[in-house]
């Protein structure tokens, strides 16, 4: 009979500290941010994780992304619709991926381990990595901006400087690495205040839009810019955005979630929390767009371009709550994943520090000013190829722990060299093909460009040469066909393989022990250990 080598207490399931000593004693696949939390570790409430949902939204790129529907020439109500649609289908891809983080305590490079094997494992660890530094590098460019405006007001000189922007985004880019350096521990209280606080600026910004145009009837009176056919073109790869503008936590939620106290507490956390803080902070950001229009003549969809049209102090002080926010979570929400990538290469020589400095210098090769230079690049461009890009992966997550595992994992073999997990010599090639037929399913309708959309969109309309043109569409819907595509195909091909334990095996391994539901501290003192 084979000794337990993991015990399971409700929700969660911990390794013995027997198992755990050992595992410990090799370097190149543990260390002490990659290891599987302990039972006193599964301590986060339901409030903490709508706490993490409600900072995250609360930020300058949910602002932008439903301002920019305003410019693509939605009216209002459509802008928040379109909002609110994405973001309750990408919890849905959240919450399927949030399980495994819960049950096994295990973050997301160490659960990429189990369908990629122990060595391919670095593929979507790197790809979610790429995709932070890309945000860590827009954030950069907020505060950047939101310095510069500073800088104009107090120093005469400053504006005379040929590249003021360049030098205010490079001071701003460095504070963050260093802050970075130290750890999502560095801004905790910072984070705590922060997302309150440009939650207050935007309602600030919301009063004076509704004071300056005289109420929200002709705020919210304008008309959508495009309807019918020329709608729809424009609405698919909306949602699409905002699905990919959360497609990265459906990939690394286990960061957060293996430290969660039970799955219903995680589960409705961010159910009542995600969609809903989404669709009202982007109501602000529509609304205030909105009121541009009328005062400006134009959609102001990025806010600092705002902000530098009130009077000195008030630039200032906007100025500060953007560079506050734009700290926050880059720190918070933009290094952790690929400080973690980096480190899992290396687990014995780089650090999370260095994994910081390494996401700080590639967000740069992203070029965030060129992402942020106009709306359409920003929702059709970015948000669409990245989300493009991760689908798959999110797809082949799912297939493999609910579809072919069924919830049941050999936890120590994904600590050991040579196991189960490791496949051939690290990579699990069937994990390979299948994101492969992913990323072709959306590659068939691949675009160079924005969408061409019809006459009457305010959006840039460009030629978008096309692999095959009249399947753009899986291309504009990246995420979900590559999804949809990876799932299917991951499940296809791993049925049957030998990494795959069934119920009898699971079982000989697993010691299941009731818990009470009080302190995880007291689960440990009934704890017997093999």
């Amino acid at each position: 009979m084979a000794i337990p080598t993991q015990v399971q207490l409700g929700d969660v399931v911990v390794l013995t500290d027997a198992t755990e000593h050992q595992l410990a004693l090799n370097a190149s696949m543990w260390n002490d941010d990659l290891r599987p939390c302990s039972l006193d570790e599964h301590s986060w409430k339901g409030s903490k994780f709508a706490s993490l949902w409600i900072g995250m939204c609360i930020c300058l790129p949910t602002y932008a992304l439903a301002s920019g529907m305003i410019a693509l020439g939605m009216s209002w109500w459509e802008s928040v619709l379109t909002i609110l649609t994405g973001s309750v289908v990408v919890m849905i891809a959240i919450l399927l991926v949030s399980h495994a983080g819960t049950k096994f305590g295990i973050p997301y490079p160490v659960f990429a381990r189990l369908w990629f094997g122990t060595r391919g494992a670095h593929l979507p660890a790197l790809a979610r990595a790429l995709i932070a530094a890309g945000w860590f590098g827009i954030n950069s460019w907020f505060g950047g901006q939101a310095l510069d405006a500073i800088l104009s007001r107090i120093l005469p000189f400053w504006t005379g400087i040929g590249v003021h922007v360049a030098i205010a985004f490079a001071i701003f880019w460095g504070i963050n690495v260093l802050i970075a350096m130290r750890g999502p521990q560095a801004i905790g209280r910072l984070a705590q205040i922060s997302a309150p606080t440009l939650a207050i600026g935007a309602i600030a910004l919301l009063v004076w839009a509704v004071t300056q145009v005289g109420g929200f009837g002709p705020m919210l009176a304008a008309p959508a810019k495009i309807h019918g056919a020329t709608f729809w073109v424009a609405f698919f790869p909306s949602v699409i955005g905002v699905i990919a503008f959360w497609a990265t936590m459906a990939l690394n939620i286990p960061d957060y979630t293996r430290y969660a106290r039970s799955q219903r507490g995680q589960m409705l956390g961010q159910v009542l929390s995600m969609p809903l803080t989404m669709a009202a902070f982007s109501f602000v950001g529509i609304a205030v767009t909105s009121a541009t229009v009328i005062l400006f003549g134009t959609a102001l969809w990025n806010p600092v371009e705002l902000i530098v049209k009130f009077p000195a102090g008030v630039v200032i002080l906007a100025g500060m709550v953007v560079i506050l926010s734009s700290v926050t979570i880059n720190v918070g929400a933009n290094v952790m994943a690929p400080a973690r990538a980096f480190e899992n290469l290396w687990p014995s020589r780089i650090t999370f520090a260095i994994g910081a400095v390494i996401t700080g210098l590639l967000s740069l090769l992203m070029q965030p000013w060129y992402v942020l230079a106009n709306y359409s690049t920003y929702i059709f461009g970015w948000l669409g190829a990245y989300g493009a890009l991760l689908g798959p992966f999110d797809g082949i997550a799912i297939a493999d722990y609910w579809l072919v595992r069924k919830r049941r994992l050999d936890l120590a073999q994904l600590y050991t060299p040579g196991g189960i997990y490791s496949y051939a010599k690290g990579f699990n090639v069937r994990a390979v093909f299948a994101l492969l037929i992913g990323w072709g399913a959306a590659l068939l309708g691949f675009s160079t460009g924005v969408p061409h959309l019809p006459p009457g969109c305010a959006a840039v309309s460009v030629s978008c040469p096309t692999i095959v043109p009249s399947l753009y569409f899986l291309w504009s819907g990246g995420w979900f066909f590559g999804l949809f595509g990876g799932l299917l195909a991951y499940w296809l091909l791993m049925r049957g393989d030998r990494s795959v334990i069934g119920a009898e095996e699971y079982d000989s391994i697993t010691r299941v022990e009731s818990s009470p539901t009080e302190e995880p501290a007291a689960w440990v003192e009934n704890r017997s250990v093999t």
